[in-house]
């Protein structure tokens, strides 16, 4: 049976593995064997030659420091009595302690002392002589160790450069005619063959790419005009569509353009279908704020010298549960843009031309109420009241339908500049001082001292403010108090609110009151058009500000904007 490839791989890394392992064995116990032969010799012999010196000192010195001499002499002589080595030395060591014995019984007699001097002598020559051949015995071990580890070294080279050279092909060429393979597929030449004469894993692919192969070129063959069929049918589809719309894959290819984009775009097909989205961006304006553009805003095209208005919409295209890509519709609103234009239009000129007779009859109101004219009966000033209460609330919506027609027509002139927080609140609090008064509800100010001032309009500034204050005063129970805050929530912004103490608002209907038109049921039934809060907001953002509000049923609600410091 033919090994496989994992099985040879194994064998070779495996037998190289074995080799390391001799090498290392081999090093390991001669080195070991040489430091512990080593150490024999340090342990036993040098010592002993070391003793026996230390003895041949203290007899020099005998008559200068006896004392001193003889102490140091009989702590060698008992350390060589226990370290017996070699043959002979323990039949020295004791005649050298007899002849000790009796040099200290004749007094220090010479004849005794040249006796204990030849007998350390002997005792040193025989330590000497075996160290000697203690190390000729460790060379030849080195000599040894170093021919056993050449032949064992050369021979594992000769292994391992064999194994380099024949292993890499064995890898390899396989491999690079895999590639080619792949290559030649990849070209859709589905003709392309592998020819391996093997029996490993090596084999199986080549004959499992064969069968790719020969199935890519069966499929190629019976299915292509199907293919192009299919193709050219969903080309029919997406040239009909009436909106505009670019399929763009998951690596940002762009996939299709229908006419409708093209024409947007002013690029041909060929200049767009198949080329990277990147490209793209890089060549035409359109297509950069198209693939970047989220919000989904209405923006104006300018096409054929006429402005036209259209809405993204990005669908993801999914594929089990994978998103594979997506596709951009453009929505041509021209039609409802222009209806909303007359709209506006309408409604800012109805405003004004009603506002001119109620303006009239609010001064004659006010001319039937002057003693001078006549004196009323009490029927005839609360008839007269509540005309005037009428008409200034139809003042009031047609002032506020002339302030949302100028937001909605983009005619809104803004002049920005520093504007100072103290002013703000001083002018906005005497418009309503009057209307407070009538309920007797008290207005608390809590501003943070030395606020730096804020860019914005101060006219359209006063006017949210003012809405502010005139909600909660409308909205709070007599004799009731209000509050209004001013601060500096972090570095770049400033923050000015009006906090009442009312019923609150419902959080999911908080929202909602941004809302043009909107009132909260049952609260602001007959006692608003639900204009001011969405025109706030109009004129806040188109300062760059931002409006919100906090409020919990039961325990009033706080509005406030927010602007950029200058």
């Amino acid at each position: 049976m033919p090994l496989k490839l994992k099985t040879r791989v194994a064998l070779g890394v495996g037998f190289l593995f074995t080799l390391l392992l001799l090498v290392g064995g081999v090093g390991f116990y001669y080195f070991n064997k040489i430091s512990l032969e080593s150490r024999d010799v340090l342990k036993d012999n040098y010592k002993s030659v070391d003793y026996g010196r230390r003895m041949l000192d203290a007899l020099n010195t005998w008559e200068k420091e006896r004392d001193t001499a003889r102490k140091v002499f009989e702590e060698n002589l008992a350390a060589q009595k226990n370290n017996i080595t070699e043959k002979g030395e323990n039949e020295l060591t004791a005649a050298l302690h007899q002849h000790y014995t009796a040099f200290l019984k004749h007094n220090d007699s010479m004849p005794l002392q040249l006796a204990l001097q030849k007998h350390i002598g002997h005792i040193i020559k025989i330590n000497l002589d075996a160290i000697n051949e203690k190390n000729a015995v460790a060379q030849q071990a080195v000599d040894n160790a170093k021919v056993i580890i050449t032949i064992i070294v050369t021979f594992c080279l000769l292994i391992g450069f064999t194994f380099i050279v024949n292993f890499p092909g064995l890898i390899a060429n396989p491999i690079a005619k895999l590639t080619e393979g792949i290559k030649a597929i990849a070209n859709r030449n589905y003709s392309q063959r592998i020819h391996l004469e093997r029996k490993d894993e090596f084999g199986e692919l080549a004959n499992a790419f064969n069968n790719m192969a020969e199935q890519l070129d069966a499929y190629e063959h019976s299915n292509l005009a199907t293919i192009l069929f299919e193709k050219k049918r969903a080309e029919t589809v997406i040239n009909s569509l009436k909106d505009a719309s670019i399929g763009i894959d998951k690596n940002g290819t762009v996939l299709f353009a229908n006419q409708q984009a093209l024409q947007l775009l002013n690029l041909k097909e060929a200049e767009v279908v198949g080329h990277r989205q990147a490209d793209i961006q890089q060549r035409n304006d359109l297509f950069r704020f198209l693939s970047n553009e989220e919000n989904g805003m209405p923006f104006r095209i300018v096409v054929n010298d006429k402005e036209n208005y259209f809405t993204k919409e990005q669908i993801d295209i999914q594929q089990e549960k994978e998103v594979t890509g997506h596709v951009i519709i453009l929505k041509n609103i021209t039609p409802f843009k222009e209806l909303d234009v007359a709209r506006t239009n309408f409604i800012a000129t109805i405003s004004h031309e009603l506002k001119t007779p109620l303006a009239s009859s609010d001064f004659s109101l006010r001319l039937l109420e002057d003693q001078r004219i006549g004196t009323l009966t009490t029927e005839q000033k609360e008839l007269v009241q509540s005309l005037k209460n009428d008409n200034q609330r139809l003042l009031r919506i047609l002032s506020e339908l002339l302030d949302l027609s100028q937001v909605e027509s983009g005619k809104m002139q803004l002049h920005l500049q520093p504007v100072a927080v103290s002013g703000i609140i001083e002018k906005a609090l005497g418009a309503v001082q009057n209307a407070a008064r009538e309920k007797n509800i008290r207005i608390e100010q809590q501003v943070t001292a030395e606020l730096p001032a804020f860019r914005a309009d101060a006219e359209k500034t006063g006017w949210i403010i003012n809405n502010f204050l005139t909600n909660a005063i409308r909205y709070s129970a007599q004799n009731d108090h209000i509050v209004i805050k001013a601060h500096q929530p972090n570095e770049q912004q400033i923050e000015i609110g009006v906090q009442d103490f009312g019923i609150g608002i419902d959080t999911s209907l908080q929202q909602k009151i941004f809302d043009r038109f909107f009132r909260v049921p049952g609260i602001h039934e007959n006692k608003g058009t639900g204009l001011g809060l969405a025109i706030s907001k109009d004129f806040a953002e188109a300062m760059h500000g931002a409006i919100g509000v906090e409020s919990s049923p039961g325990k009033g609600s706080y509005f406030f904007c927010r602007f950029n410091v200058a």
